[in-house]
């Protein structure tokens, strides 16, 4: 009897090395098939290694060597990009931005995408960078419901391209001013609200990433809305992508740029959460006014920004007309005064965290007053009575 089970025993565990070693040899096939099938889309001088490309944002794959999903940035080839946008059809040309020309595209799998397109040599250092994002922030991983995902890359061809999530609303700067776009759009104040806390929690979540991801680049046109006009913050880490690639200095935002704190560029100071503080309280400016900022220094250039809004405050146009009568009057003092801090000295600008929980506050008000005695209760009809109490 103790013969019998010891032989039972010995075929089991035979059983099982061999079932050990066939399931070992099939994904020894599985992951050098992949690795062969990548390799012969790729130019020998772009990228690293597919192992490195699958585990450059620190994750390990846990079946088989295949590639986790969204946990590191695709890489795509120049084939599929030309697939997906018409072979770049001007048709498909929705935009240029700090990368280059951005273009809307479909995939095979049905996901819009926009890819951001320049032309440059291929260089491995394009996609070490990309890989270096994502390790020390995920960039790729990063699934906020308030910001732009990264999708993949590509580099072949003389170009370089990012593909990110496509959003079919765009900019919100189109929706408040910019020429040949439908001007008429009518964002009531809560609405304008609603966009401002997406875009303040896109920022927030940036900020608590350790370390802390400072979108340096902040701007109403980088506030992009979907189809349920759900705001997302758009081009977070592409300015520290560029700048690394292309030598410091080489894709910095414009000295004149008006989002950009003047204490950075005055100062010397680095950027950080206060500088796109700034940057947000230039956003909230725009919504409240509904056209570009710079329209307000023209009279005044040398002024500060939070100078030129004191000004501006007694204006009977300094509010968007097209708000009617949409917002309450201490809604919109709240709102004003939150965007004079976000535009005050250094020291004194407010966490974005503590900017999502004043605009919740605000938005909550607004709709708890307009429900109970309609929009237009308790009114602003003047810039001057904002601040006479």
């Amino acid at each position: 009897m103790s013969w019998s089970l010891a032989a039972v025993v010995g075929v089991a565990v035979g059983g099982l090395a061999v079932v050990v070693i066939v399931v070992g040899l099939i994904c020894l096939y599985l992951f050098r098939w992949k690795g062969l099938s990548n390799k012969a889309s790729e130019t020998a001088s772009s990228d690293p290694s597919t192992l490195v490309e699958w585990h450059g944002a620190g994750e390990v794959s846990s079946s088989c060597g295949a590639p986790p999903d969204h946990h590191g940035a695709r890489k795509f080839s120049l084939g599929e990009l030309e697939q997906a946008s018409n072979e770049f059809s001007e048709n498909n040309l929705v935009g240029v931005g700090s990368f280059g020309l951005v273009y809307k595209g479909l995939l095979l799998d049905g996901t819009l995408v926009a890819i951001k397109r320049r032309r440059r040599a291929p260089r491995p250092e394009f996609v070490e960078e990309i890989i270096l994002m994502n390790q020390v922030h995920h960039l790729s991983a990063i699934r906020h419901r308030n910001l732009v995902t990264l999708i993949g890359y590509s580099q072949e061809g003389g170009l370089q391209m990012l593909v990110f999530e496509y959003l079919p609303n765009r900019s919100i700067r189109g929706h408040l001013y910019e020429s040949g776009t439908n001007q008429t759009t009518k964002l009531e104040f809560k609405q304008r609200l609603s966009v401002a806390i997406g875009a303040a929690k896109g920022l927030a979540h940036l900020h608590s990433l350790s370390p802390p991801l400072i979108h340096r680049n902040f701007k109403t046109s980088n506030v992009l809305v979907d189809e349920n006009f759900i705001a997302k913050v758009a081009d977070a880490g592409l300015i520290q992508l560029l700048e690394r690639m292309d030598g410091a200095g080489s894709s910095q935002a414009s000295v004149n740029d008006i989002f950009q704190d003047p204490q950075v560029e005055q100062m010397g100071v680095q950027p950080s959460e206060s500088s796109d503080a700034y940057s947000f309280g230039v956003f909230l400016l725009e919504l409240i006014t509904g056209r570009e900022v710079e329209s307000l220094m023209v009279q005044a250039p040398s002024e500060t920004l939070t100078k030129v809004v004191e000004a501006h405050l007694r204006s009977e146009t300094f509010i968007d007309g097209r708000l009617g009568n949409s917002y309450t009057y201490e809604g919109m003092k709240e709102f004003v005064v939150l965007t004079l801090r976000c535009l005050s000295s250094a020291g004194r600008r407010p966490k974005m965290e503590h900017v999502v929980r004043e605009l919740d506050r605000i938005l909550e008000t607004e709709m708890t007053l307009t429900t109970v005695m309609g929009d237009g209760t308790a009114i602003v009809t003047l810039g001057s009575q904002l601040f006479t109490s």
